[in-house]
């Protein structure tokens, strides 16, 4: 927790500050175009349902993926391996992820005083699905950044427009044919609509697949601790 949030001035708050200054300028900008948005009447809440499982997907993903690069001096101790680099990075931000979705939810209920039965089970597996695929995809990258350098700017290349298409500003029902289908395949969008449903009683996420998730961020995390079981120690020597 000190070297990753301590070496910044306002520390764990910067946390929280992302993701409320994000969804605090997605509310100002579209309630200047929009007088509703596509699910109840209240912005931020609307916008906090798509981005806090979405931030905490890149923010794990990407901390998981560079977790031998900043362990590396630890894992010249025989009992520390590349496994427990990736299990701290993740148990770590992962837990502040579900600590701040809790906060800017709460937050906004309160401030706003918004009427609203919130499905915790829902809300759970949204956020859950999200965390796993983050580990999976984290720890494939984690094989691929440190065996291929430029992978990493050609990843963060093919991201850029997850921020569009996974149905943080609109919802998946308002997409038309044949995009729908496309849109499908892409794994955030089923935890987006798990988090969403969780919110709203009357949304029906019928088109969230609790199996493709596991299965894409499964099928990640297999290839990933593979490849780095393999190929760890001459990555460790090299890096």
């Amino acid at each position: 927790m000190s070297t990753t949030y301590g070496r910044n001035a306002m520390g764990y708050a910067w946390a929280v500050i992302e993701p409320v200054a994000g969804i605090a300028l997605l509310s100002l900008v579209f309630s200047l175009a929009f007088r509703s948005p596509s699910l109840g009447t209240n912005f931020p809440l609307f916008y906090a349902s798509g981005l806090l499982p979405f931030l905490a997907y890149m923010d794990v993903s990407q901390k998981v993926s560079l977790s031998m690069r900043f362990s590396r001096p630890l894992m010249f101790y025989p009992g520390v391996t590349f496994v427990d680099a990736l299990a701290a990075r993740f148990l770590l931000n992962s837990i502040t992820q579900i600590l701040v979705a809790m906060i800017v939810m709460a937050g906004i209920i309160l401030l706003y005083d918004i009427r609203v039965i919130l499905d915790i089970p829902r809300l759970s597996l949204g956020m859950g699905l999200a965390l796993w695929l983050a580990l999976g995809v984290g720890t494939l990258n984690c094989y691929l950044l440190s065996t291929f350098p430029p992978w990493e700017r050609t990843w963060a290349i093919l991201n850029r427009p997850l921020f569009i298409v996974s149905c943080i500003f609109f919802v998946f029902d308002s997409v038309p044919q044949p995009y729908q289908d496309w849109l499908w395949f892409n794994p955030l969008i089923h935890c987006i609509g798990f988090m969403r449903a969780g919110v709203y009683a009357t949304y029906d996420a019928s088109y969230a697949s609790v199996g493709y998730v596991l299965a894409c961020g499964g099928i990640s995390l297999a290839l990933g601790l593979l490849f780095l079981r393999r190929h760890h120690k001459t990555i460790i020597d090299n890096g």
